[in-house]
């Protein structure tokens, strides 16, 4: 699928059932898949009760996926030796003290460990940092079908965050869709400008903004070796303080920048 210039990998995996975090119908197979993406789509019929939508969730939690989340803010280093270093830098309200964090650091056999707090978190989620296998990854739900649907289950449906309803059937709001995966995408086009050529605005360089990307980055993008030869670069768009503003490998990029690259002489 490409879209703003950007080509997007869509995978349409097997539905997951109830057990398939316990590896059900091929669940952890299918899951295992989900982990490795960007962004997931969950699909449903809006004809029908959300209560798929409930069981797709807790598969995906029991799986150490945690959807529409952001991993805490929290510093989790284990020592050889010295005890329990704690610190809050955020205030706790959620359950977590220097008590808990002894128990549950105790259920791990963890006796020396530094641990700040710069979030006000959960038990669960400190004991995802300790698993230190987390994915945190975002989830759109796609409800299909809204031609069966009145106009007050519409305004229902529209309280829910994170959603897109659609008719597959009929093509409706399906350039939303994409305008709403490419935002929760966080995708970046970065376009490349020969010297002395027009820039080449067909194949933009997709980056991720969240990572905020910088000239090196762009750099290892287009080739792993550029890098070595590289002086500064020539940069047009909204991350340039002038027109175009010279850069060196620290910049950060913004969407739609425009960037020549210079060699060492």
């Amino acid at each position: 699928m490409k879209y703003k210039g950007a080509r997007i990998q869509v995978l349409d995996l097997p539905g997951i059932i109830e057990g398939a975090a316990d590896g059900k119908g091929r669940g952890r197979q299918v899951i295992s898949t989900a982990r490795t993406c960007n962004m997931i789509l969950i699909v449903l019929d809006a004809s029908k009760p959300v209560t798929h939508k409930k069981i797709i969730e807790q598969e995906l939690f029991s799986f150490g996926i945690r959807i529409n989340q952001k991993p805490p803010n929290v510093k989790f280093t284990k020592r050889e030796a010295g005890g329990l270093n704690y610190q809050e830098i955020a205030h706790q309200t959620k359950g977590m003290s220097i008590d808990a964090a002894r128990l549950i650091l105790k259920e791990y056999k963890i006796s020396c460990a530094e641990v700040i707090l710069r979030d006000d978190i959960t038990v669960d989620q400190f004991i995802d940092i300790i698993e230190g296998n987390r994915a945190y990854i975002p989830v759109l739900y796609v409800f299909n079908k809204i031609d069966s649907l009145t106009i007050e289950e519409l305004d229902i449906l529209d309280q829910m965050p994170n959603y897109v309803p659609i008719s597959s059937q009929h093509k409706w709001n399906l350039e939303e869709l994409l305008e709403e995966i490419w935002n929760q995408c966080n995708m970046l086009r970065i376009y490349t400008k020969p010297r002395g050529q027009m820039p080449d605005y067909d194949e933009p360089v997709i980056m991720h903004s969240e990572r905020n990307p910088t000239i090196e980055e762009f750099c290892n993008r287009l080739h792993k070796d550029i890098i070595n030869s590289f002086s500064h670069a020539l940069v047009w768009g909204k991350s340039a303080k002038h027109q175009p503003q010279r850069c060196g490998k620290d910049h950060v990029l913004q969407d739609e920048d425009i960037v020549q690259l210079c060699k060492k002489v």
